[in-house]
């Protein structure tokens, strides 16, 4: 495909050749290949999709709404949507092609050869192929997916309750046959839709908090709550109304709804949940929350929530299981239940804080949902201990729509982060360039062959200086084209523009972006971004023995240098075989660094 793609932006055989010699040389990409890992079948969609566009273009000029035009346009959309259905950085090379074909079809627009319906038919050409394929196909990888993939699984926790309960097993079997209207009375767990750093359910049990803390603050000495990652009896709640005594479910129920005033009884303990004025452990800006002691002392029960479903669609809507979020907003402080994220101390089991927040603002870690719900038909606390073991028996059906659940999952993977902040092997953008960074793959157990992700520094190193080079004949042609002073004729200037908007802007796009990411990166994430730099070099070396060079002579002695310096590119990439087949043994002081740098000096030393 690369070298393809360098024919069909009209440059030579010898430039295309130079191009997919690149391609099979470079260590990185071999190594990353034969590791069967993501960002090959990525690069290849990349490639494949901007081809597929370069043959459609090309066809245009000819042929156009020929079957031979339809097939690459509507191609360059399948490889659009296949890219960004493997890694999410698809989306930029999909980014890249939009542009240019938007260009293309601006310039459509003004040329009045063609009539109103034929361009007409033109723009609705590529609407169709490449906006509604890749979004159509996009859906329809998911729809596949979901369908296929219809079980629960170990690492469901990092989804909603309402997606858990959709899957077959799991949370599915847990809440199947529970009530969907929650009434007073009903036995509900809680759980934190934030989800964050652990998914969680509002907990509490007998251990109060200390009387003094570390750092010399006081506390209520009241019973913790804090929100606990596992399922646990001690996350059952009571839903209880302020005015009646009972913690049963009436017949017929009486819902819950937005609005109303509620008490939450811990369903082991039977006390209430409480904040007041007090300083939360490890968020003094916060006010503790706790289920209420009296120690008769001066310091009452303020046990009154309202009840705020923020999801709703009526002011009078009934809070339901599993599908209602709500947050519980304090009668007498206004304070809001949420989960802060804080580790609590070992008094605290490790478990999370949960306080009561004042602000005005909204964020998901004030939000709640129903997970488990029963109704509660047990006034005696012995009774009401077994009850919550026990299975419910009224059968609610809340599957998801394909669409629901599309979209969540689409939204945790752009948000869900690693906790870590740091990995032995990430490295920054800025490293990339430079291949000052690289990462152990696989490491023989006896015989220290090993296998790293690490590039030939010499196609790395050259493939940035053509970039930059590029950049500065692209401004200088520019600024004296201004002049009316034409370097190129105007064939070789549109290829020369061409391939630069492709290749230049395929790298920037695939590359810049990774500045402004707040996650872990690594050299791989690179790997894109550098075949449109690979696929750029044999371009400049062309155009500077074509139209730099002004006599034969120069031109070959500058042919000299660049066969000279391909055969440097496969010195390197040879030397640097063992650490990308990891078929040779290194010795100890082979594997004291890593780095580019100390590598080329150890392999040159072996060598």
């Amino acid at each position: 495909m690369s070298y393809q793609i360098v024919l069909e932006l009209h440059f030579s055989h010898c430039a295309a050749m130079g191009a997919a010699l690149l391609m099979l040389i470079e260590n990185a990409l071999i190594t990353q290949s034969r590791l069967m890992l993501l960002e090959s079948l990525l690069i290849f969609f990349n490639l494949s999709a901007v081809l597929s566009y370069l043959k459609f273009f090309n066809s245009q000029k000819h042929s156009p709404f020929s079957p031979n035009w339809w097939l690459w346009l509507m191609l360059t959309g399948v490889s659009c949507s296949c890219a960004i259905g493997i890694k999410y950085m698809g989306i930029f090379t999909y980014l890249l092609v939009l542009s240019i074909a938007a260009v293309h079809a601006w310039n459509l627009i003004g040329d009045q050869t063609l009539s109103h319906m034929r361009v007409f038919g033109h723009l609705i050409a590529r609407a169709v192929a490449l906006l509604i394929i890749p979004v159509f196909l996009y859906l329809l990888f998911f729809y596949i997916h979901l369908m296929l993939l219809y079980r629960s699984g170990p690492h469901d926790q990092i989804m909603s309750s309402a997606f858990q309960a959709s899957l077959e097993g799991g949370l599915a079997r847990i809440t199947q046959g529970q009530p969907l209207e929650v009434a007073f009375g009903s036995q509900v767990t809680l759980r934190n839709v934030f989800g964050k750093p652990l998914p969680c359910w509002l907990h509490s049990h007998k251990n109060t908090y200390p009387m003094i803390y570390e750092n010399g603050r006081g506390s209520s000495h009241q019973q913790q709550v804090t929100c606990y990652p596992f399922k646990d009896i001690n996350n059952w709640w009571i839903i209880k109304d302020p005015g009646r005594h009972q913690l049963v479910v009436n017949n017929p129920p009486r819902p819950v709804r937005h609005g109303d005033i509620v008490q939450l009884v811990h369903g082991m303990t039977t006390r209430l949940l409480n904040t007041h004025d007090v300083a939360a452990p490890l968020s003094p800006h916060s006010q503790e929350v706790s289920c209420y002691i009296d120690y008769n002392i001066s310091m009452p029960a303020q046990n009154l929530w309202r009840l705020d479903i923020v999801n709703r669609e009526s002011s009078r809507d009934t809070w339901k299981t599993i599908l209602s979020e709500v947050r519980f907003m304090h009668v007498n402080t206004s304070a809001i239940l949420k989960l802060s994220g804080a580790h609590l101390p070992d008094w605290g089991f490790r478990q999370l804080e949960v306080v009561g927040e004042k602000s005005r603002g909204h964020h998901e870690s004030m939000v709640w949902n129903v997970e488990e719900h029963r109704y509660g038909t047990s006034q005696e606390q012995k009774e009401r201990e077994l009850e919550l073991h026990s299975p419910t028996q009224v059968d609610i059906n809340r599957n998801l729509s394909f669409m629901a659940r599309f979209s969540e999952l689409q939204w945790k993977m752009l948000t869900l982060k690693n906790e870590d902040s740091e990995h032995k092997y990430s490295s920054t953008p800025l490293e990339w360039v430079t291949l000052d960074t690289n990462i152990a793959y696989w490491l023989h157990p006896r015989t220290s062959a090993q296998i790293h992700l690490l590039g030939n520094i010499v196609i790395w190193a050259s493939a940035s200086l053509a970039t930059v080079a590029y950049t500065l004949l692209f401004f200088w042609y520019l600024l004296r084209r201004r002049r009316s002073i034409c370097d190129l004729p105007e064939d070789t200037w549109s290829h020369w523009v061409l391939a630069g908007a492709l290749c230049t802007g395929g790298w920037a796009l695939n590359y810049l972006p990774f500045f402004l990411m707040e996650r872990i990166l690594f050299l791989y994430h690179y790997l894109p971004a550098l075949t449109f730099q690979i696929l750029l070099l044999p371009i400049v070396l062309q155009h500077v023995s074509d139209h730099l060079c002004r006599s034969q002579l120069q031109r070959n002695v500058f042919s000299a240098l660049v066969v000279a310096w391909y055969s440097s590119a496969c010195h390197v990439s040879n030397m640097l075989r063992p650490l990308t087949y990891g078929d040779t043994s290194l010795s100890p002081g082979e594997l004291r660094a890593l780095r580019w740098k100390d590598t080329w000096d150890i392999l040159i030393r072996k060598y």
